[in-house]
Parts: structure tokens; sequence; C-alpha cells
């Protein structure tokens, strides 16, 4: 069986370079822990795929728009597939669960952005599909709303997905870091 590959939701240019928006809370540590988090799994045979939201026309992330790449700092090497997707859940495209199920993997271990939005609907379609599911606790982000912050919406996500059966871990829980 193949260890339970990483998935990188949604951590596209248009949310660290500040064009647009503001860039997502806590933007450069976010960045070095999805590199740890990659960096152990490439490491340990962990497959890793990145996940890129198409957004609608005139969107930042809109196909073809200078915040749709995923985010160069992250290092994504050449051999690891990009998903598309233009809604929250990851596992909307069919080509993904594809991918894992021709993997033999059991479960994802997911990161990413909007914590509140792709990533939550995310765990929801993996667990659905049956798939145990990591969350990495500080490798996800949003921006403040709705009268929270950003790091309030976290917390409250992570209780969440913890309640919803998922794993949830720091970064260096995982990796030994």
């Amino acid at each position: 069986m193949t260890q339970s590959p990483v998935l990188v939701i949604d951590l596209q240019t248009g949310m660290f370079d500040g064009v647009f928006e503001p860039p997502i809370h806590d933007a450069e540590g976010l960045t070095e822990r999805v590199r740890a988090v990659t960096a152990w799994a490439r490491a340990g045979g962990h497959p890793v795929a990145f996940v890129r939201h198409d957004g609608p026309g005139g969107d930042p992330l809109a196909r073809g728009q200078p915040g749709w790449p995923v985010w160069p700092a992250l290092g994504q090497a050449d051999d690891e597939p990009t998903f598309d997707k233009s809604v929250g859940d990851a596992f909307s495209n069919p080509e993904l669960g594809a991918w894992i199920a021709g993997l033999g993997a059991d479960g994802v271990v997911l990161l990413g952005a909007q914590t509140d939005h792709c990533v939550a609907a995310t765990l929801r379609g993996a667990l659905a599909a049956g798939l145990a599911v990591t969350v990495v606790a500080d490798a996800h982000s949003t921006w403040d709303y709705g009268g929270e912050t950003a790091p309030q919406i976290i917390a409250r996500h992570n209780d969440a997905f913890a309640q919803a059966g998922a794993r949830v871990v720091t970064a260096a829980a995982l990796t030994g870091g």
C-alpha cells in the first residue's frame, strides 16, 4: 500500500503576492511549513499533488490570470501532478480520486487554503470517499472574516476537523522537525 499522498490545496500566487488582496494569514510561515511537509513527503515516499482553483472570469484565480499558478516558492516538482477544480471540494475533479485510487492509498494528508472553504470542503470529500484524513493544523490558512481573525478561524476549523474524524497534527509533529 502506498503512503498517504500530500494534497497541497489552492496555494496559488494570488494568495501570496498581495496584488488583489492582502497575502493570506502568515504567508511566509505557511510557505515554510508547506515546504517542510512536502520535503518530508518526498523523502518518505508519500506522493505529492497540488490542487489549483479555477476561479470565474475576472477573478484573480481565474485560469490564465497572474494569480492562478501554484505559488512558485512552494517548489512543486516537475513530476508532481496538479488537479484543477472550480468548486471547493478537490474531489469534485474525478481525476484526483482516480490518482489516489491508482496509488492504492487509503488516506490523504491535507494542507493549503482556504481553511474555511476549500480545505474544509476537501476534507468532507475525502471522508465521503472513505479515506483516512490527516490535516496539518499549522499548514492551512485563510483571511480574517466575519468578525473573526484568521487564527480564530483556523483554530475553530482544526477543532471541527478533529470532530469530523480527521487526525490533526502540526507540521513539526508530522515531519519530526
